[in-house]
Order: C-alpha cells, then sequence, then structure tokens
C-alpha cells in the first residue's frame, strides 16, 4: 500500500485535538476515523502531548490502520519546518515555548520525526478548500477564519502562505480587535451593559433585537473595509470564509458584499461547507503538496 494513500489530518485548537485519516486519492474523509478530544492547553507539556496522542492512536484504531505520516494545522507563531513552538502570551501552549514539539510527538508515538508535517492553521484552511472544496478552481485566492481570534492565507502560483494578518495596524487597533468574537462581547457590552457567552447567542437574537442587527451591520462593514485592502493587495479572484463566525455569516456577508461592491470590487464570497474538515483535509494536504515540489524541481 502506497504509504502516502492514507494521512491523518490533525488540527490543534486552543481547546481540542481533532485528526482524521484522510483518503488521499478520493480527498475525503474517513468518517469512522474521526475523533475529537478536549486538551487543558495550560496544562504541563507531558499532559498536553499524552492527549494529543491518545487521539492520534484512537483515530488510527478505529479504521484498523498503523500509524503512518501525520499533517498538523497548528497555531502560531511556530518554527513548522523545525516542529519549534513560538507560542506566548496567546493564553494557551504557553508550557512548549521554545521547545521541539514535533521531536516531542515523533518520541511518544515511538515514530520517525519525518512522518510528521506541520504548517499553520490558517494555512491549512486554506488549503483544505483548495485540495477538496469549492476554491479548486482558483489560481489566486485569498481565504480568512473568523472565531476567537482572525486567520489570514494566501493562494498563487500554487501555495498556500500564511498572510499573518491578525495583528496588522486596523482602525484603532488591530485586525483582531475587531474580526473576532471578542469584538462582538465587547460591543454587545457596550452598547447594551449586558454580558454574552457567544457569537452564537446573538445570531439566535438577531430577528427581533435591533442592536444585535446594529452590531452584525457594523461587523460587516469592518469586515468589507478589511477584505478590501487584502483582496487589492494580492489581486485575488475569490475569498473564502471560514471558522465559527461563518455560521452566522447571512447575518453579516450583505453587509461585506455591499462594501465591496461600493469599493468597485466584485468577487465571489465563498462561506466554507468543509468547515473544520478543511483545517484536517489541508494538513494532510501538505503531504502532496510536498511531492508535488519534489517532481516539480529540476
Amino acid at each position: 500500500m502506497n504509504k502516502n494513500k492514507y494521512v491523518l489530518g490533525i488540527d490543534i485548537g486552543g481547546s481540542h485535538i481533532t485528526a482524521a485519516v484522510i483518503d488521499m486519492q478520493q480527498r475525503n474523509i474517513l468518517k469512522n476515523s474521526f475523533t475529537r478530544e478536549r486538551v487543558d492547553s495550560h496544562g504541563t507539556t507531558e499532559q498536553i502531548i499524552h492527549t494529543w496522542c491518545t487521539a492520534i492512536k484512537l483515530a488510527y484504531k478505529k479504521v484498523n490502520m498503523e500509524i503512518g505520516t501525520l499533517g498538523i494545522a497548528m497555531p502560531g507563531p511556530f518554527d513548522y519546518e523545525n516542529g519549534i513552538s513560538y507560542i506566548a502570551g496567546n493564553d494557551k501552549y504557553a508550557a512548549f515555548y521554545g521547545l521541539d514539539v514535533k521531536e516531542m510527538l515523533a518520541s511518544e508515538l515511538q515514530i520517525n520525526r519525518e512522518q510528521i508535517l506541520m504548517s499553520n492553521d490558517a494555512s491549512c484552511f486554506l488549503a483544505g478548500e483548495i485540495f477538496a472544496g469549492e476554491a479548486r478552481s482558483y489560481q489566486n485566492l485569498i481565504g480568512i477564519t473568523l472565531g476567537t481570534g482572525l486567520g489570514s492565507a494566501v493562494y498563487t502560483e500554487g501555495k498556500v502562505n500564511d498572510a499573518n494578518l491578525w495583528c496588522s495596524p486596523f482602525l484603532d487597533g488591530m485586525a483582531e480587535d475587531y474580526l473576532s468574537t471578542r469584538w462582538f462581547l465587547k460591543r454587545y457590552y457596550e452598547l447594551t451593559g449586558l454580558n454574552i457567552l457567544n457569537v452564537r447567542e446573538l445570531t439566535l437574537l438577531y430577528s427581533d433585537n435591533q442592536t444585535i442587527r446594529k452590531i452584525f451591520n457594523e461587523f460587516g462593514h469592518n469586515l468589507g473595509l478589511f477584505l478590501k485592502d487584502f483582496q487589492q493587495k494580492n489581486s485575488a479572484e475569490a475569498i473564502v470564509i471560514g471558522g465559527n463566525i461563518a455560521n452566522a455569516s447571512d447575518r453579516f456577508i450583505p453587509h461585506v458584499l455591499k462594501y465591496l461592491l461600493s469599493q468597485g470590487i466584485n468577487v465571489p464570497i465563498h462561506i466554507s461547507k468543509l468547515n473544520e474538515d478543511a483545517a484536517l483535509l489541508g494538513a494532510a494536504g501538505c503531504w502532496a503538496a510536498q511531492a508535488k515540489e519534489a517532481v516539480e524541481k529540476p
């Protein structure tokens, strides 16, 4: 059997790990392998590695396979090639700072570190959309993920790269201040004096609450402003949006499109249908991209 016919795609989040075996020829997930485990990102390195590896082993066990090649979508800052974490000040995985996470995983799983490829989580999202989603027909593309943080990536000349725009200057702060869950919670408190848990709660109250409609209107305008510069800088043919906030896209995308059209920008915006599967598919797809690069090298 081709050792890369099946690759384990892994998505490392701030509170969970998701893993699933990907059929690289069919470009889909073996659903029986899907595994999700909660992770204490404030725990020790030993605790976190153990939880990750338990999930990895279980995903393979569910489809009766031995551990093979792994593609991992990992938040940054991170040295993906060498497997070293530089995550700090993000309220997660601080214990890994400066450590060789790839070697720690390989040791715990008793595999060679060359069996592990790591990539930025936002890049994996866009790579997954290109590998198995609606974005595969484009040559020049930008993608963002909207959730607890802001992820951004660019696809051009056959490669996906992290755009790293979360901390870029935007309005009176940085982009993530305005384009993440915390902006919704902060803005709702400013307008009502009340706290709310998440964007989903706002979505459920949208139809009956003028204040919430105003908040989504503002968010759509801000996102349009951000996407205008991002699209123009990269001359993107289309935009792909994912992340938990994208589940409420019908509440804000009309405002995004209205603003972009007012600026003379008329490009398709695709809301991810793969959702969380995109990062898994994109992480596994790193192996296909690596093989393609090897073939194309003179």
